[in-house]
């Protein structure tokens, strides 16, 4: 952990609590689509852009150098090194429909690798945050994953891809993971569910689909409370899994055994 990944840190809690802020401040004014993107079911709101030109516009004004990845806008080359990943809003379905369960996912990465992470989740009341070898916290408080248990014992979250044909076939794994776990969840942030493995609320997350900047800060955190998370490629998108590094050689083995590495299962 360097001093400058700690004012990374920093930063993107800064300009995550900003925008944050602003994105709730919109929800309480009205919440309404502003375009669609793979599909008629996957929506932007104004909110989700504003949120990002605001990030964007105050990373690069305290670091001008640096270069932005973000879901919403066109990527910003830098050259310093440093990238920043950004979600505005993940979790964008929950948001339109006043469910809490959605976060601003704000990471920042030297080359491919994220060193400094936040997802703050305002409806929620709650922020995680983690350094690359300095841990990760919720509220400030230290995170540990859960001890491992046996397959059958395990809470298992998930989710789905805007294709149809995707979404079927997922459908069917999960149909499969369903009966060998004690239950599967459906919550609907990414950045949210790795952070439910970093602070031992699920035990284990599987899903087609996810962007880097859904999963940038999420994983880190979940990494840094002791979980293994795997971005691979599955039969149509990135596939990330993850689950505590004790309990990782069963879980990795049962997502196989479910078929969601398979093209038609």
């Amino acid at each position: 952990m360097s001093h400058e990944d700690e004012q990374l840190l920093a930063l993107a809690l800064e300009v995550a609590r900003e925008g944050g802020a602003l994105v709730e401040r919109m929800r309480r004014e009205g919440v309404s689509v502003a375009d669609t993107k793979s599909s008629q079911v996957d929506i932007v709101t104004a909110a989700d852009r504003a949120c990002e030109d605001l990030v964007r516009a105050r990373v690069l004004a305290a670091r001008p150098d640096d270069g932005v990845v973000g879901e919403e806008g066109d990527d910003v080359r830098g050259s310093s090194g440093v990238r920043w990943v950004v979600d505005p809003i993940d979790g964008t379905v929950n948001y339109l429909y006043g469910l809490p369960h959605w976060a601003v996912s704000v990471a920042a990465a030297r080359g491919d690798e994220v060193v400094a992470g936040v997802v703050l989740a305002p409806a929620l009341g709650v922020t995680y945050t983690a350094v690359r070898g300095g841990g990760a916290f919720r509220d400030g408080s230290p995170l540990q994953v859960r001890e491992p248990v046996e397959v059958a014992q395990s809470l298992v979250a998930t989710g789905f891809s805007y294709s149809p044909e995707v979404r079927a076939r997922q459908g069917r794994a999960v149909a499969r993971l369903l009966a060998r776990v004690r239950d599967v969840r459906r919550m609907g942030s990414c950045a949210l569910d790795l952070c439910g493995v970093a602070e031992g609320s699920l035990d284990g997350y599987v899903e087609e689909g996810p962007h880097w900047w859904d999963h940038a800060a999420g994983a880190l955190v979940a990494q840094e409370a002791g979980a293994v998370v795997e971005v691979t490629r599955g039969p149509a998108l990135d596939l990330v899994r993850a689950a505590p590094r004790g309990a990782w050689d069963q879980f990795a083995a049962l997502v196989e055994e479910c078929g969601f590495l398979e093209a038609s299962t």
